[in-house]
C-alpha cells in the first residue's frame, strides 16, 4: 500500500510564501505523474499545478509566476514553492501521484492522494 504524507501549511499574510511538501512511502511502487490540487469551501478541487516523471510542469492560470512545483525521484516527494500570496489562494491543498504498485506479476496504476493541509492567506 502507498501512502502520500503532505505538510507545510499553515497561516500566512498576503504577499508572503509557503512551501508544501508531499512525500510517497510504501513498497514495490513508481511514481508517474505528481500534483497538487486544491479546495476551496463550496467549491470543486482543482488542479493547482502537475510534474510529469519527465519533468514537465503544468500550472493553473491563477497561480502561474508564484507558484513552483518541483520533484525529487530518489526521495518520492513533490513539493509546491508558493510565493506572493493572495486572500484566493486559501483553500486545502491536496497532493496527487499516479503509482504503478507492483505485487506478483500484476502491477496496478492509480491515483492516490494525500489527506489535505490547509493554507489561510490573511489580507
Amino acid at each position: 500500500q502507498v501512502q502520500l504524507v503532505e505538510s507545510g501549511g499553515g497561516l500566512v499574510q498576503a504577499g508572503g510564501s509557503l512551501r508544501l511538501s508531499c512525500a510517497a512511502s510504501g513498497s514495490s511502487f513508481t511514481i508517474r505523474d505528481m500534483g497538487w490540487y486544491r479546495q476551496a469551501p463550496g467549491k470543486q478541487r482543482d488542479m493547482v499545478a502537475k510534474i510529469t516523471f519527465g519533468g514537465d510542469t503544468n500550472y493553473a492560470d491563477s497561480v502561474k509566476g508564484r507558484f513552483t512545483i518541483s520533484r525529487d525521484d530518489a526521495k518520492n516527494t513533490v513539493d509546491l514553492q508558493m510565493n506572493s500570496l493572495k486572500p484566493e489562494d486559501r483553500a486545502a491543498y491536496y497532493c496527487y501521484a499516479r503509482i504503478t504498485t507492483f505485487q506478483g506479476i500484476y502491477m496496478t496504476t492509480r491515483d492516490y492522494w494525500g489527506q489535505g493541509t490547509q493554507v489561510t492567506v490573511d489580507s
